[in-house]
């Protein structure tokens, strides 16, 4: 009898327990506002709904990439006397990077899309204007055109870093990445029906899903229920909502191109320099990078181009490049870094973040404007070169903020609404201090220079490079509309929450315990 009661207790106890969890019995003491005294998440005293802090996650292809400081710029000797890359001490934040670079299945992924989306007659221009130039690969003194026809659709080919593709139209592809990425976390939460992709691909046109459309309530959607009951959103009456904000923690950042700073940082890896990276609280690694790297893995002897690694991988090249006139892979029988063109994207060595080809393989388009002295001007935290400052155009009013492609129209920062701003005054800052009134520089575009305020910078040497081009350090530049077959591009992503990773165990500062001041 004693052990039925005992029993008939415990289950009790484990129902009230539920009960209590699910919040139909016993409620949770509220979380009070430290500076009014409300309740959080209380439909009673006013309903503001504060979600519990979390990390945001990795998205897909992405890898962390832990900030800090680190000397930016020449790793090596300045043989080409272009004293563009002179060395300072800068720090990134913690941000996301792409495994590995955009490969030509991905690519093909995304005009698949667009094709299909933008089936009417009426964005021919924007199909056409999306597909790589596969003529980069013809030469007046080469045969070439196996590549021009393969390269790209074959599917020997598919995870081979695609190539042709300029600087705008890996932007537009990082846009189209963000929306494809949100989109799929609101079907799979519940907040969207899954049925929405089947419209938008069935020449769905202007109607189709971009994030901050979205979340200017410009596209709606087919809006549905969350699948976790007891874990919907709720308005500040309490009730059910349907419509996610970015404060929800659902939505992921941009999808973007990598600042130079933050590709130059990653390619380096230096984490792996770090006897004790920390992985909680208990334990921190020490404050220390020995070593100035070459290229993105460390100095470990030889010419620091092969694997040291005793067994049959022993002086291998670690990274794809040309070795010298006439030399792309080695001689028959004994190939060396095997690839006389690009190689697949998860191919040769990857550096302590565990990024691959930061070193080689092809060049790799960044954000930022190409100014030969930006380093002397920029910021020592986030250098960034390109900023123009715009906002949302809301002169056609509310359900007319959007372009044709469905995403919102931006117009730059008027100058004379800003002029008493303290931290800038101009919305267009991509010569600023370099190529503005202010600096009286001048660039003669095509008379004097090949530089203006359309030349991107290009970072990590290719297949077609001596080793000199394959140093994280060395920089050049294209123009943001042109395209060649040694150039592709990854994406990066920005980090919110604890700088030194995504376990919710870490936090952003020192946490001392609390103790009173002795008097």
């Amino acid at each position: 009898m004693y052990k039925l009661l005992r029993n008939a207790l415990f289950i009790a106890a484990l129902l009230g327990f539920a009960s209590c969890k699910n919040g139909s019995i016993f409620k949770r003491k509220p979380e009070k506002s430290d500076v009014t005294g409300w309740n959080y998440n209380d439909k009673n005293q006013g309903g503001y709904y504060v979600f519990k802090a979390k990390d945001v996650k990795t998205g897909p292809g992405l890898v962390f990439v832990q900030g800090g400081t680190f000397t930016m710029g020449a790793a090596q000797e300045d043989v080409m006397g272009d004293w563009n890359n002179t060395p300072r001490r800068v720090t990134v934040n913690s941000f996301f990077i792409d495994k590995t670079e955009v490969a030509n299945v991905h690519y093909r992924e995304y005009l698949h899309w667009l094709n299909n989306v933008f089936s009417d007659p009426q964005y021919e221009a924007v199909l056409r204007g999306a597909y790589p130039d596969t003529l980069v690969w013809r030469s007046e003194l080469a045969y070439n055109e196996p590549y021009v026809e393969f390269y790209f659709r074959h599917p020997s080919y598919n995870y081979y870093p695609v190539v042709g593709v300029s600087w705008k139209q890996a932007y537009d592809f990082c846009v189209w990445r963000t929306d494809r990425v949100n989109e799929n976390a609101l079907i799979q939460e519940g907040y969207q029906n899954k049925n929405v992709i089947k419209q938008e691909l069935n020449g769905g046109g202007q109607d189709n899903f971009n994030t901050k459309s979205y979340l200017m309530g410009e596209y709606d959607g087919i809006p549905s229920k969350p699948k976790k009951k007891g874990n919907a959103l709720l308005d500040a009456q309490g009730r059910p909502r349907t419509k996610v904000d970015f404060t929800d923690g659902i939505l992921f950042p941009d999808y973007r191109l990598p600042t130079e700073a933050e590709w130059e940082y990653a390619a380096y890896g230096y984490i792996s320099e770090n006897p004790q990276p920390r992985k909680s609280e208990k334990k921190r690694g020490e404050e220390l990078i020995a070593n100035k790297q070459i290229y993105a893995w460390k100095n470990d002897g030889y010419d620091n181009l092969r694997s040291t690694k005793q067994g049959a991988w022993q002086g291998a090249f670690l990274a794809n490049f040309k070795r010298g006139n006439g030399d792309y892979m080695g001689t028959p029988g004994g190939l060396n870094d095997r690839a006389a063109i690009p190689a697949p994207v998860t191919s040769f060595f990857a550096n302590g973040f565990g990024v691959y080809n930061m070193s080689g393989n092809v060049n790799e388009w960044v954000a930022d404007v190409y100014r030969p002295l930006t380093n002397l001007e920029e910021d020592d935290l986030n250098p960034y070169r390109g900023n123009v400052f715009t906002k949302v155009d809301v002169s056609g009013g509310q359900g007319n903020m959007r372009d044709s492609l469905g995403r919102l129209k931006y117009i730059p920062e008027n100058d004379s609404d800003i002029v008493n701003r303290v931290n800038y005054q101009h919305s267009y800052a991509i010569n600023y201090l370099d190529g503005d009134s202010i600096s009286n520089v001048t660039y003669g575009y095509g008379i004097t220079t090949l530089i203006n305020d359309k030349s991107r910078v290009i970072k990590g040497g290719s297949w077609m490079d001596m080793a000199y081009w394959l140093s994280p350090g060395s920089r050049r530049f294209m123009q943001e509309d042109q395209s060649s077959s040694t150039t592709g591009f990854r994406c990066a992503m920005s980090h919110f929450g604890p700088a030194e990773g995504t376990s919710s165990k870490l936090k952003n500062g020192n946490f001392f315990p609390k103790s009173r001041q002795k008097r």
